[in-house]
């Protein structure tokens, strides 16, 4: 059965987001909980990754504190989730766009050469990261996007591979379901389970109606074949589709510093819609005299304030990294005129590293949900996870219907 995306938020998840949208993060309240380096003699070597490189940062490090150059460590530490088939955000087993294709997107920026590279709508190429530094290091130019792109890798050596997964394949196949009413997919009119997309059980809670909506996703992510115990993880994307990135920033005892980001962009995008992580001084931007930011989140929202280079040009005129991640969100809050309806369903995570080695972690909200905040991963010879610094203390929504929120949160905001 059909059911609209606006339906499900109004009753199940917005009433919370609602209830907490209002509160704007205070410094010494949050102090326990997010962190800006604030020593005056900050520890290099050091790199920062979004938190889905926790897992390998460890031997990048090592290598950056033995003399490896900053762009190699932070390109190690990146590859991890490209190779990754379970990572669904980037690279191999990426989810694919609208049509079932996965395209990738990566940029480079190497401080002490002031170098850069960049591609764009990648195909059937895992490690686009390594092909934008084989744009900026093997030609004179800095982008390469689409089917010249993928020429341009395999001619120096990247193997074509199928990057849709077979787990990847079956959750689009289900997000293809999900809206078959809609189109020629999934049952038609003459399958016993085809419901008219507007027909509703009558004198059904809003609630009810859900679980047996989530039931029979489960059901279907059944008949495709998804193992059990990933079931519920694949209704989850089809109904919230995620955006996946990395970044990482890499600054050595010298003082040089480059940064990278990778993606496979938005689940079940248009084909050819290419995302923040490309463009130079949106997902990324390095300059040897300033620092390092990267970004993950909204893309379209990051491109239109210039994120990463904004943050770096705040740092050259004295901010600190968080004040200068801080002030590249509010931008993107004046965007919107401040409207609170819109906000809760944008994010943005920023990655700031400074060349002298302070760095901070700032974020749009404070997560996803409670048990998702957003987090930064740092090693600085120990390896962890910060919470980031939000400008809002309440979590933010996929989708993008206009709640209807309480008098006393559109009051705060006006």
């Amino acid at each position: 059965m059909a059911f609209s995306r606006r339906d499900f938020v109004k009753t199940s998840v917005l009433g919370a987001v609602a209830a907490g949208v209002g509160t704007l993060a205070q410094g010494e309240e949050l102090a326990a909980q997010q962190h800006e380096s604030q020593s005056s003699s900050y520890k290099r070597p050091i790199i920062i990754a979004a938190h889905n490189g926790f897992n390998y940062i460890e031997d990048p490090y090592t290598f950056l504190k033995n003399g490896g150059d900053t762009l190699d460590a932070a390109l190690r530490v990146v590859k991890g989730p490209e190779d990754d088939p379970k990572d669904t955000s980037v690279g191999l087993g990426g989810l694919p766009n609208e049509e079932g294709v996965v395209e990738l997107d990566s940029c480079c920026m190497h401080g002490p050469t002031r170098r850069a590279g960049s591609v764009g709508g990648m195909r059937n190429i895992k490690n686009v990261s390594l092909v934008a530094k084989a744009v900026m290091t093997d030609t004179g130019h800095v982008m390469l996007v689409g089917e010249g792109a993928e020429r341009f890798a395999v001619a120096r050596g990247f193997p074509r591979e199928n990057l849709l997964t077979d787990h990847s394949r079956k959750i689009w196949l289900l997000w293809k379901e999900y809206h078959s009413n809609n189109d020629w997919w999934g049952p038609g009119l003459a399958d016993p389970r085809w419901q008219a997309p507007q027909e509703q059980p009558e004198g059904k809670p809003q609630s009810e109606l859900w679980r047996e909506r989530f039931l029979r996703l489960e059901e279907h992510a059944a008949d495709l074949g998804i193992a059990p115990e990933l079931r519920r993880e694949a209704v989850y994307k089809v109904l919230f589709p995620p955006t996946g990135t990395i970044h990482c920033s890499a600054l050595n005892e010298k003082g040089e510093i480059s940064g990278c980001t990778t993606t496979s962009g938005l689940a079940y995008k248009l084909p050819g819609r290419v995302g923040d992580s490309p463009i130079i001084g949106a997902g990324c931007y390095t300059d040897q005299d300033v620092g390092s930011a990267g970004a993950t989140g909204s893309g379209e929202e990051n491109i239109k304030v210039a994120g990463a280079h904004t943050i770096i040009e705040n740092m050259r005129h004295g901010m600190t990294p968080k004040e200068a991640g801080l002030d590249a969100l509010q931008r993107i809050v004046r965007n919107y005129n401040h409207d609170m309806k819109k906000l809760q369903f944008v994010d943005m995570v920023y990655y700031v590293l400074r060349k002298d080695g302070a760095y901070a972690g700032v974020s749009l909200w404070t997560g996803y949900e409670a048990s998702k905040p957003h987090q930064i991963v740092v090693h600085d010879g120990t390896r962890r996870v910060e919470n980031t610094t939000p400008v809002f203390q309440a979590f933010s929504h996929d989708f993008p219907p206009e709640p209807k929120l309480p008098a006393e949160v559109k009051k705060q905001f006006e």
